[in-house]
C-alpha cells in the first residue's frame, strides 16, 4: 500500500531541492546518484533519466529506491522516501526533462541533451516516508 505524502513533504519536493536516488547494483552495492525530481498536483513522484545509464538498468532489475531530498536553504530538514518504481515510460519524458530544466535551472529546454537521447521518466510509489525538521 502506497504511503500518503504530508503536505509539508509535497512543499518540499515542489521546491528545486536536489534528490540522492539509491538503488542498488547487480552485485549488491549501493549505487547512489543525484538528479531532479518531479511532483505532480496530485503528488505523484516522477524522476527522468536517459537509456543507457547505470541507474535506469538497475531499477528496472531491483525496483526498490530510497530517494533522500535535503532543503538546501536548511540541511537540518530532509525527506526520506522509501519505495519502489511502478512505472517507466518515454512518452512525454522530453517535455518533463524541461519542465524539470525550468524548475532547477530557470530555463524553458533541458540545456544538456544530447543528440540521438531517449530520455524516459520514472513514476515512484513511496512505501514509507520519514520527514525530519521543518
Amino acid at each position: 500500500m502506497a504511503a500518503v505524502l504530508e503536505q509539508r513533504t509535497i512543499d518540499l519536493l515542489r521546491r528545486p531541492n536536489f534528490a540522492t536516488l539509491s538503488t542498488l547494483r547487480p552485485n549488491g552495492t549501493i549505487l547512489g546518484v543525484v538528479l531532479w525530481l518531479g511532483i505532480d498536483e496530485a503528488g505523484t513522484i516522477t524522476l527522468n533519466s536517459a537509456e543507457g545509464r547505470a541507474w535506469p538498468a538497475s531499477v528496472r532489475r531491483d525496483p526498490r529506491v530510497t530517494l533522500t531530498v535535503p532543503n538546501h536553504e536548511d540541511p537540518y530538514e530532509f525527506v526520506s522516501i522509501t519505495g519502489r518504481v511502478v512505472a517507466d515510460t518515454h512518452d512525454g519524458a522530453d517535455a518533463h526533462i524541461d519542465a524539470l530544466a525550468k524548475k532547477y535551472l530557470g530555463v524553458d529546454s533541458y540545456p544538456y541533451r544530447r543528440e540521438g537521447e531517449q530520455r524516459i521518466i520514472f513514476t515512484v510509489e513511496p512505501d514509507r516516508v520519514f520527514h525530519r525538521g521543518g
